[in-house]
């Protein structure tokens, strides 16, 4: 079962959904805003990827912190804050039989999928 998390309107989900599509590759999306976001996900999520790396610094969600929030970030206080900011979550994540895997670039997808 794959499943790829992530928002809707975001370009790289479009992205990664249309490789999927192409490729024949079944997949259920799940998204944050219309699906929703919990404390185990994220910490699923924290648990396989890297909590630095998911979260989306680029974003204006993340400028939005305080610099005491950004400075003092945490694996917890992260968790905590991407519960309560999900278009802080950097995207997509991709669960592929238990593998985790965060982002998209094509190359990546044809490694995951070869």
């Amino acid at each position: 079962m794959i499943t790829l998390y992530g928002i809707s309107n975001c370009d790289t989900i479009k992205k990664a959904k249309k490789y999927l599509s192409d490729n024949d590759i079944a997949f259920t999306f799940h998204d944050y805003r219309k699906d929703g976001v919990n404390h185990k996900m994220v910490s699923d999520f924290a648990e396989h990827i890297d909590w630095e790396q998911l979260v989306n610094k680029r974003g204006t969600t993340y400028r939005a912190l305080t610099d005491e929030q950004k400075q003092s970030l945490t694996k917890q206080t992260a968790i905590d804050i991407l519960v309560e900011q999900p278009a802080m979550i950097k995207r997509p994540v991709l669960i592929n039989n238990g593998q985790y895997h965060l982002g998209f670039k094509a190359a990546q997808y044809d490694e995951i999928f070869k």
